[in-house]
């Protein structure tokens, strides 16, 4: 492949910025630029020169031949001073001299191919970066160190071991049912949905970790959204007066909530039609993050109790989003903290403006998406890990109905197979140049 070249430390300036350079003509590019190749895996103090013997800057370089290298194949890291400029001017020099700009996350592509990582391996380095809390950075470096493709791994092991039984108790058609049920091949299908339903539910947590939650606060007017903002932002982020309607656009915050990652979106209120028409679009932009929300909380003022407008808006709340109806302020209401469940939707009693009863939302919303956050062993994971694991979910339980109703070993066989290739795509050891194009894409350049 050809010889790629890319800053590897953020974009900005530093105390150091690191350029990388992989492939076969990294050591030729190095003795160019520092005079002479470095000794393997050492550091070693250089000059950077152009192609004209002026020196670019001076710092340390590196060496390490394939296929003891992070891509496998001969990689060189220049460590200089981190400034744009400077590292710009490095990485032209070695363009100049045969190499080209890597795309986002080719390093890594690259680690993957030459079989230094598994994809789900890759993807955590990534993660990795852009770890957000401390329980995220350390779930990222369980699956950068292979838990996650270790679960996998033994799960697949054990699902090949089934599928090869069955496929070869079919060569016995005469005997075929007696023979699988004698294998106790039921117990074993039971067993590996119970594992697997372990693995997913690490996996679900790992996802929260990476993703987190969207939280929308709706509601009328001065009902104290924008309070219960401030409240679990830590901070005054949002205006907070007694003159209704003063937030007229969409505030977004991210915040860390007991190790889960929190995006709330504060709304406009919604009311009656009106005819002012930054009202009306403040109306439309939340109706757009209700559509978007992972999680809706619908503010009320508890002083005022439940009106025919708050029922107006809460049956007009899209009825596929999970929502809290949040008695707020109170402190006015006199009622105490409280959770509960009212007209079968969950209820929560508190007062922004105290912080009473936010703890308990706190928990509220851990139950909600099933978020534990003391849990340990959980690893960083993707949506299309999730996808991955629920199809070969439903692929196992498919074989185990086609066996159980039919007896039919051919299609419990086939639906083994469809469970695998699923599960593959976790690792890669069953994949697609366009999912690999995909995933690789969302990386930073130089990783």
């Amino acid at each position: 492949m050809e010889t790629i070249v890319a800053i590897a430390t953020a974009p900005g300036r530093g105390g150091v910025g690191v350029v990388r350079i992989s492939g076969k003509l990294s050591a030729a590019i190095a003795s160019q630029i520092c005079g002479k190749l470095p000794q393997p895996r050492y550091a070693q103090f250089c000059h950077f020169r152009d192609d004209g013997g002026e020196i670019i800057d001076s710092g340390i370089a590196l060496y390490f031949p394939g296929p003891a290298s992070f891509t496998g194949e001969d990689v060189v890291e220049l460590q200089g001073h981190g400034s744009p400029l400077v590292m710009d001017r490095l990485c032209q020099r070695a363009i100049g001299l045969g190499a080209r700009m890597a795309r986002p996350g080719e390093f890594s592509e690259r680690a993957f191919l030459n079989n230094k990582m598994d994809l789900a391996q890759a993807e955590a380095v990534a993660d990795l970066i852009e770890s957000s809390t401390e329980q995220a950075a350390r779930s990222a470096m369980r699956s950068l160190q292979g838990d996650f493709s270790n679960r996998i791994n033994a799960f697949l092991a054990e699902l090949t071991h089934l599928r090869m039984f069955v496929e070869a108790s079919i060569d016995f058609s005469d005997e075929e049912i007696d023979f699988l049920a004698e294998a106790q091949v039921d117990k074993q299908l039971q067993d590996l949905l119970k594992t697997l339903d372990g693995i997913s539910g690490s996996a679900r947590q790992g996802r929260l970790l990476r993703e987190g939650i969207s939280v929308v606060l709706a509601g009328q007017p001065n009902a104290g959204k924008s309070s219960l903002h401030n409240q679990l932002a830590g901070h005054d982020a949002a205006i907070v007066t007694e003159v209704a309607g003063t937030t007229r656009d969409v505030l977004r915050e991210q915040i860390h909530l007991g190790g889960l990652p929190l995006r709330i979106s504060d709304t406009a209120g919604l009311h009656e039609a009106t005819d002012d028409i930054v009202e009306l679009e403040g109306i439309r932009r939340t109706q757009n993050e209700l559509a978007q929300a992972d999680h809706i909380l619908l503010i009320i003022d508890d002083s005022l109790g439940m009106t025919p407008q708050d029922l107006k808006i809460l049956n007009d709340m899209p009825a596929d989003k999970p929502l809290t109806v949040i008695r707020n302020k109170i402190d006015r209401s006199g009622h105490i903290v409280e959770e509960s469940v009212e007209e079968g939707r969950p209820t929560l009693y508190l007062s922004a403006k105290t912080g009473d009863g936010i703890d308990l939302l706190q928990q509220h919303l851990f139950k909600a998406v099933d978020f534990h956050p003391e849990e340990e062993g959980v690893f960083i994971a993707r949506r299309r890990h999730l996808d991955a694991l629920s199809r070969a979910r439903k692929a196992i339980v498919s074989g185990y109905e086609c066996l159980a109703g039919m007896g039919a070993g051919e299609l419990l066989a086939e639906e083994l197979r469809q469970a695998q290739n699923a599960l593959g795509e976790i690792t890669g050891t069953f994949t697609t140049e366009d999912l690999l194009d995909h995933i690789f894409s969302s990386f930073c350049i130089g990783k």
